[in-house]
């Protein structure tokens, strides 16, 4: 696979004008439209795919410039630019997507490109019209407001200004005064940007709702869905699913927080006692981020000689950034820039477990990226976001052998807590996907009702979760912080589908490496080929939706987890 020439660092930034997007993809829109064959219009669609690659690029480097520091005034300015003119830029994929999808030689275009693009492309012209560009505008500028909310949070703690993931490592301490402290803290920071988040929120629910009613939906719940690239399953089959998830996951987590608690020796938990899986302490990785960096490159050249390409490739080019810092936005993530053929991987490190996890996590979407930056289309490059997921959690477990490399004498505590963090998460996770479909079914809706709903669903799913210190998450606030409500509604649940597939990888690779090594790899170089169910059923794994598949998985995990000897952790 051939370098790009340039590092990061050296990646030139350019903020496109609205002229030159007009100009240009104007241009290539009437091309394509004046194209009387599939041979003429072959050509067409590759001049604007190799547009879209110089401005997703673009685009990308901006967000990412932003996210690294949002306080910066240029990279402000820059995202804001771009916030407003994204929906011109739908307009004109729109356009050429009608074109392509109408075209009187679309069964050879078919022949050529494969009938799953044009599915694709029928499914992105029912969630747009010329008619909601503003309100595209205004939903990408209050997205934008929530993430500088976030990324600017500066909250006092001890003595030191703390952002929101580096407090998070206090939320993990043994000492329980110094996690109900740090708790405090984030409470007492949420209560004073309450409104104004809560008020970003409600013109959020108010756009998208709009958005849907002009383009004939009842609400928003299908456009969502569209906007996803859901193609082969429905609302109805997720609620089925969290249902699953009710009957056959919550009841074993539900015991394993008990169990936790009495090893803790905590009779009256708060929420924030969770955060702690042993009385001795939360294992911890032996080094600093170069130390987690030297390990996972140890891990990917073991893996594969492909895993060990691309784990250089991606240091070699400074394409990692990883150390959590005033001002830079919380969480993490993966992005691509085409021209490169580079991913980037964003995260806040906090010195805790979560930071060698992490890594590997958007590891797993970068060697992704890596693998298909070779595939010709665009579309077929990037995979639907639950099967992205499926890349990313299932390299977390595919890193398990070679977790003694960063926590040492308590490698065994780092998995333990590791799996039982990902069973813990499934009933978040639907938590999450439950109240999304319940806002957007219920648009007008004010706070209190949203907080309500929000601890109804929590108490549902999530029963162990007592907020007595902390009066402003106790009244159904904690959704708050769950950045994926605000940017991409209905996501959420897809780490979850992806969880569950991610556990049969994780069985397979016990039994058999090689063959899970393989099927994996496999998977991951389909791209975005096929929907989330057909990719299932291509590489022969069990789908999520189906009555019984969790009952399955989880059963052989539960006796993993016996056969771990806690009371030596």
């Amino acid at each position: 696979m051939k370098t790009p020439n340039l590092k990061f660092s050296q990646y030139p930034f350019i903020v496109p004008t609205e002229k030159r997007i007009t100009n240009k993809l104007e241009k290539l829109v009437n091309d394509l439209k004046e194209c009387g064959s599939s041979r003429t219009a072959s050509l067409a669609v590759k001049h604007w795919n190799k547009y879209g690659e110089e401005l997703s690029t673009q685009l990308s480097l901006i967000a990412v410039k932003y996210t690294v520091d949002t306080t910066n005034k240029v990279y402000k300015k820059a995202q804001e630019r771009m916030d407003e003119l994204s929906p011109l830029i739908s307009k004109y994929s729109n356009d050429y997507q009608k074109i392509m999808s109408k075209a009187s030689f679309r069964k050879d275009l078919e022949k050529t490109y494969g009938k799953y693009l044009f599915k694709m492309y029928d499914n992105a012209l029912k969630a747009f019209d010329e008619k909601i560009m503003p309100d595209l505008a205004l939903e990408n500028k209050l997205v934008s407001q929530y993430d500088a909310v976030l990324g600017g949070a500066q909250i006092e703690f001890r003595g030191e200004t703390l952002n929101l993931p580096q407090l998070g490592k206090y939320m993990q301490d043994k000492d329980r005064a110094t996690r109900k402290e740090a708790a405090q803290a984030m409470d007492k920071w949420l209560g004073e940007h309450e409104k104004e988040i809560g008020d970003i929120y409600s013109q959020l629910v108010a756009v998208r709702d709009s958005m849907a009613k002009k383009l004939g939906f009842k609400n928003f719940t299908d456009l969502g869905y569209l906007r996803l690239g859901r193609t082969d399953y429905n609302a109805k089959m997720v609620k089925k699913y969290r249902e699953q998830i009710a009957t056959e996951v919550v009841p074993v987590v539900q015991k394993l927080y008990k169990n936790q608690m009495k090893g803790l020796g905590i009779k009256n938990p708060q929420y924030y006692d969770y955060n702690l899986k042993f009385a001795s302490g939360n294992a911890h990785p032996v080094g600093d981020v170069n130390y987690i960096i030297d390990g996972t490159k140890g891990m990917f050249t073991d893996l594969s000689k492909e895993s060990h390409e691309f784990i250089n490739f991606m240091v070699d080019q400074e394409l990692l950034d990883l150390v959590s810092r005033p001002g830079k936005a919380p969480g993490g993530y993966c992005t691509y820039f085409p021209i490169y053929k580079s991913p980037f991987i964003f995260a806040n490190f906090n010195g805790t477990d979560d930071d060698v996890f992490t890594l590997a996590h958007e590891c797993g979407h970068a060697f992704q990226a890596y693998l298909c930056s070779g595939i010709k289309i665009p579309e077929y490059q990037n995979p639907t976001l639950e099967s992205c997921e499926i890349h990313s959690m299932s390299m977390e477990f595919f890193a398990w052998p070679y977790l003694d490399k960063f926590f040492g004498a308590e490698t065994e505590k780092a998995k333990y807590a590791h799996l039982t963090g990902a069973l813990e998460f499934l009933p978040y996770g639907i938590s999450v996907d439950e109240f999304q479909h319940w806002v957007y079914e219920h648009p007008t809706a004010t706070h209190d009702d949203r907080y309500a709903i929000w601890r109804e669903i929590e108490k549902k799913y999530t029963p162990h979760k007592v907020y007595d210190d902390t009066p402003t998450l106790n009244k159904g606030t904690y959704w708050m912080r769950q950045s994926h409500i605000f940017g991409t509604p209905f996501y959420y649940i897809d780490y979850t589908l992806a969880q569950v597939v991610a556990f049969e990888f994780f069985l397979l690779d016990r039994k058999n490496h090689e063959k899970a090594w393989k099927k994996y790899v496999k998977l991951t170089k389909c791209g975005g080929k096929f929907p989330f169910v057909e990719l299932l059923e291509k590489n022969h794994l069990k789908n999520p939706f189906e009555d019984g598949t969790i009952k399955k998985i989880i059963g052989p995990l539960t006796k993993i987890l016996k056969s771990f000897d806690t009371k030596n952790f």
